[in-house]
C-alpha cells in the first residue's frame, strides 16, 4: 500500500488491519507518535490524515491508502509550535505533546482561547494543567 509519509512517497508491506500506529512506530521508526490510551480517547497518537487530525490508534493501515499522513517528525524541531512548547514551558513528560502540537497546527495562526480549548477537547494532559499548553499555541 502506498502512502505519502511527511512529505515522501512510502510503501507499506503491513497486515491491512493493523493499527496506523504500531505501523508508524515499528515498520516506519516513528516513534513520536505515542500510544497512551489505545482508544482514542487521549490523542497522544494524533496524525494528520489530509490534513485532518485523527487518533491513529483507531485506525487500520487498509484505510490510509493513497493518503499523506504527518508526524510530529514531519514537521520538524524548527516548527514555531514546536518552539513555543518549549518556550512556554508547554510540556513536560512528553507523551501527550506530539499530538497536541499536531492538532494544534491544524487551528491555524492565533487561534481564540476557546477555539483551542475546543479543538484540544480529545487531548489529554496529565501534566501541565493546560495553561501552558494554551500560551504556547497562541504564541507564533
Amino acid at each position: 500500500m502506498r502512502i505519502t509519509l511527511n512529505g515522501a512517497p512510502r510503501e507499506l508491506t503491513c497486515h491491512p488491519a493493523a493499527r496506523l500506529l504500531d505501523v508508524l512506530r515499528e515498520e516506519c521508526g516513528l516513534t513520536g507518535t505515542k500510544e497512551g490510551c489505545g482508544e482514542g480517547e487521549c490523542g497522544a497518537c494524533t496524525v494528520l490524515i489530509d490534513g485532518a487530525a485523527v487518533c491513529s490508534c483507531l485506525i487500520p493501515a487498509a484505510q490510509v491508502s493513497g493518503a499523506s499522513i504527518t508526524t510530529i517528525e514531519g514537521l520538524g524541531d524548527d516548527h514555531p509550535l514546536a518552539r513555543a512548547f518549549m518556550d512556554e514551558v508547554g510540556a513536560q513528560c512528553g507523551i501527550c505533546t506530539p499530538g497536541m502540537i499536531l492538532t494544534a497546527v491544524t487551528l491555524g495562526p492565533r487561534p481564540s482561547l476557546p477555539r483551542i480549548r475546543t479543538a484540544l477537547a480529545g487531548n489529554l494532559c496529565r501534566c501541565t494543567g493546560y495553561e501552558a499548553i494554551y500560551r504556547a499555541i497562541r504564541k507564533p
